[in-house]
């Protein structure tokens, strides 16, 4: 909405000297070479335009900025640590849009022990919050590659997974309340730190995975859980992956649902892991598929090392396992971990790839898997898929590297076509195009594509109702 009676031209000048009176030389910035790293997404897939890069220091300023907004016609993309992989917080090229940042306010506003819970500030490093959570003998299971730079407030707009949501959920599962700047420059305070709490809409879900496009969250209250006691981890090479949905079953109930971390692994990155950081795999025994297992619990008598030790020789014995270890110490465990983290960080050596962040349900992971594989293999047998991931909760990272003689670029082009492919397949199976990275713009033509017209419909009406305006983080999700 534009001020009555002033020009395009007048809008951009006309804010940026408004929005600097408002938040102060330190809360306004406008200088390119600032600029630069707020108009990129992490991938370098997006690039944008913006008017500013604004930084409120408190619910309040993040109001008035709003208003602001509103009055002049200037669009808001809320941006957190910058970490996203669907370009939500990259600006469109327009340049009447302003970046809006929360890292000043990064305050931990309580911290509950007898709620067990934790208020905090959106601009808050998510590793801070376990930091602070683990200081008072607390644990903040979110955790994620990212979490060194990524903020809360950007884990919830995306409503952020990670490695431990088998047993604690999502950000979703995790967040008590929220406050959020709305559209029109008022606040919601929905901040109680309550667990039941039965009066009508549970409004906060509006806006935890929404992309920033309904509002601007500027604090939240967040679950806490007791610190952990005793962790065992282990490496198992499957005979098959259909046995993965069983051995998850036998390993939650022989160790009382303790399992919080249950990740598939091929051989292709695990190899690709040995080829650029020298990471060995522990295992003699050659598989395509393996499992990264994790158990943990706050209890300090239960010894879930040996039960998931046992649960692990019962699978082997009754033939589901062809090889598996445990590890015996911290060092070990990182080890195990890095085999994780070396076939995500090789891709980029290995050329351009496309990526697919999916779900389906945990049984029907090795039917999709297999017939995924298939289908590619037919489109072109010289596409390398690299499938791994949360398995226990169905999420997989269905990711496609190019040919070794292939143009990287000519390989892109092909991003649409293969998106159809593996997209079709997972609809087929009941599962979802974006388990974890959401919509954004990098996947915003197959939302529509897929997702139903009834939910399509419901979405623009919501967006309609809150933001009328179409102010907020335009041209994302739909």
């Amino acid at each position: 909405m534009q001020a009555p009676g002033r020009s395009d031209d007048d809008a951009i000048p006309a804010f940026r000297r408004d929005a600097a009176a408002l938040l102060g030389e330190q809360g306004f910035l406008t200088d390119a070479e600032t600029l630069a790293p707020s108009l990129r997404d992490w991938r370098g897939i997006y690039q944008g335009r913006a008017c500013g890069l604004a930084l409120p220091a408190s619910t309040e300023d993040a109001a008035a900025l709003v208003k602001l907004c509103v009055h002049h016609g200037i669009a808001l993309v809320p941006q957190g640590g910058n970490t996203g992989l669907s370009g939500a917080a990259t600006p469109d090229d327009s340049g009447r849009s302003v970046v809006v940042s929360l890292r000043r306010m990064n305050r931990i506003r309580s911290l509950d022990l007898g709620n067990d819970s934790i208020t905090v500030e959106a601009g808050c490093i998510l590793a801070d919050i376990q930091a602070a959570a683990a200081a008072a003998e607390r644990f903040f299971p979110l955790s994620l590659g990212a979490e060194g730079s990524c903020q809360i407030g950007g884990n919830l707009s995306t409503n952020a997974g990670g490695i431990n949501v088998l047993k604690y959920g999502n950000a979703r599962d995790l967040a008590l309340g929220l406050e959020v700047v709305l559209p029109d420059g008022s606040v919601l305070d929905d901040l109680a730190p309550l667990r039941k709490d039965n009066t009508g809409y549970d409004l906060k879900h509006l806006f935890i995975g929404a992309e920033g496009t309904l509002g601007l969250i500027t604090a939240a209250s967040l679950k806490l859980y007791p610190a952990l006691k005793g962790r065992a981890t282990a490496l198992v090479a499957l005979g098959d992956l259909s046995q993965a949905p069983k051995l998850l079953a036998r390993c939650r109930g022989a160790t009382a649902d303790q399992i919080v971390s249950f990740e598939l692994l091929p051989r292709f990155g695990i190899d690709l892991a040995a080829t650029h950081f020298e990471i060995r795999c522990p295992l003699d025994q050659a598989t395509a598929w393996y499992l990264l297992i994790e158990a943990a619990t706050p209890a300090a008598d239960f010894d879930v090392s040996l039960a998931l030790e046992r649960a692990l020789g019962e699978a082997m014995e009754a033939g589901e396992l062809a090889d598996g270890v445990m590890a015996e110490s911290d060092a070990q465990r990182a080890n195990l971990w890095r085999l994780r983290e070396g076939m995500v960080e090789a891709q980029p050596r290995e050329g351009a790839s496309i990526k697919h962040d999916i779900s389906v349900p945990v049984a029907e992971v090795p039917a999709f898997v297999t017939a995924a594989l298939a289908t590619l293999t037919a489109a072109d047998s010289g596409l390398r898929p690299l499938v791994f991931g949360h398995i226990g909760d169905g999420n997989l990272h269905f990711n496609i590297l190019q040919p070794h003689s292939a143009d990287p670029r000519a390989f892109q082009a092909r991003t649409d076509a293969i998106n159809r492919l593996v997209h079709d397949l997972v609809a087929a199976h009941g599962g979802s195009i974006s388990a974890e990275h959401g919509i954004g713009q990098l996947r915003k033509g197959e939302l529509q594509r897929l997702k139903s017209p009834a939910a399509l419909a419901l979405m623009r009406q919501v967006k309609a109702a809150i933001d009328p305006g179409n102010l907020f983080n335009p041209g994302k999700v739909i």
